[in-house]
């Protein structure tokens, strides 16, 4: 049960206030619709390079493979420092490419440096998408995506970071001449529902003293997303956190498992047999396993579940995975008697002398 201390911080109002903010994302994306699709030449273009720092580079991820399995174009993700002192490596070819740089503030050195080098190299579009008119990230791309109503107090990525990923779909969705219609345009209060029933878990395995250890695994579209849950719980509770591929994780990491593990799935409808197979191992050995899944799965693969709604895709319902997981690292940061408004050693924006 809530508490009227929870209330308290920006950083728990930040994610029960993030289905607003995607509305006014969906919104803004369907108006310059004609605009976006104006630059998207799939003759031309083989390949879509998106980049991001921290929090943003696991949304790159994410972005890339949503791309690609959209649209077909080859999607790579980097993080923008790649792009900046190793850019033969990721501009090797002469390939048709378009750049998809993304970040919360729009004045991340690194990202801005990246862009400035891509501009230098390449003649092709630069599509930002960012939380923050008037940037410096704004003055260099072609045109941007801004989540208007996704700006945040706190250090930690919640609200900014799952607005910009439906900004990044949305934009997808639009290259891909699918129009921002049905299922997916009720991401809002789908989004809404999901946080409302997974309060109460969130709060039950954040503030539970027998863990001690907390694994990420997802695949294909959401193992960036895994990332990012990961690092959310670095950053807001120190601590020990890891994300991988949900079949690699049986290549080593697995032997980490035991009665002070929680073990989250991030499961998908593409692999879903595969994935409940590795949950099913980890419970096995011991440990908690937590399914976010789009169905219902057996009781042996799991101790918690959070069913996600029905009618939407893979490549679609990403925002509603996390909404319970940034909870999860919120409670836990309470657990842990930290305040998960102002993360150790974090500031909210990384300016360098590059």
């Amino acid at each position: 049960m809530q508490s009227q201390a929870d209330g308290s911080y920006y950083t728990f109002q930040e994610i029960i206030t993030q289905p607003p903010a995607w509305r006014a994302v969906l919104q803004d994306a369907d108006q310059q619709a004609g605009a976006l699709r104006s630059f998207w030449r799939p003759e031309k273009t083989q390949e879509v390079i998106c980049i991001g720092c921290g929090s943003t580079h696991y949304l790159a991820r994410t972005a890339a493979a949503t791309f690609q399995g959209m649209t077909g174009v080859s999607g790579k993700a980097y993080p923008a420092s790649e792009l900046l002192l190793f850019p033969d490596m990721v501009l090797s070819n002469g390939a048709g490419r378009m750049l998809v740089a993304i970040s919360r503030s729009g004045e991340t050195t690194e990202t801005l440096r990246a862009m400035e080098t891509f501009r230098a190299r390449d003649s092709g579009p630069v599509i930002g998408v960012v939380c923050y008119p008037g940037t410096s990230l704004e003055r260099i791309t072609s045109i941007s995506l801004v989540a208007r109503e996704a700006h945040e107090q706190s250090v930690a990525q919640t609200r900014s970071f799952t607005s910009m990923l439906v900004a990044v779909q949305s934009l997808v969705s639009i290259m891909a001449g699918q129009p921002l219609t049905g299922r997916f345009c009720e991401l809002p209060e789908l989004g809404a529902a999901i946080i409302k029933e997974s309060l109460d878990l969130a709060q039950q395995l954040g503030g539970d003293a027998a863990l001690e250890r907390f694994y990420f695994l997802g695949g294909g579209p959401f193992y960036g997303l895994a990332c990012e849950a990961m690092l959310k719980m670095k950053e807001m509770s120190l601590s020990y956190s890891e994300a991988y591929h949900f079949l690699e994780f049986r290549h080593g990491p697995m032997s980490m498992v035991n009665r002070q593990t929680l073990v989250v799935g991030l499961l998908s409808e593409a692999a879903l047999p595969h994935e409940i197979a590795v949950l099913k191992d980890m419970r096995t050995l011991g440990g908690r396993v937590l399914a976010v899944t789009p169905v219902k799965v057996p009781s042996e693969a799991a101790d918690y579940q959070i069913v996600l709604p029905k009618g939407l895709t893979d490549m679609e319902r990403g925002a509603l995975y996390l909404p319970a997981l940034q909870l999860l690292a919120f409670y836990r940061s309470l657990h842990n008697g930290l305040n998960p408004d102002a993360p150790t050693n974090l500031t909210a924006v990384v300016s360098l002398d590059i």
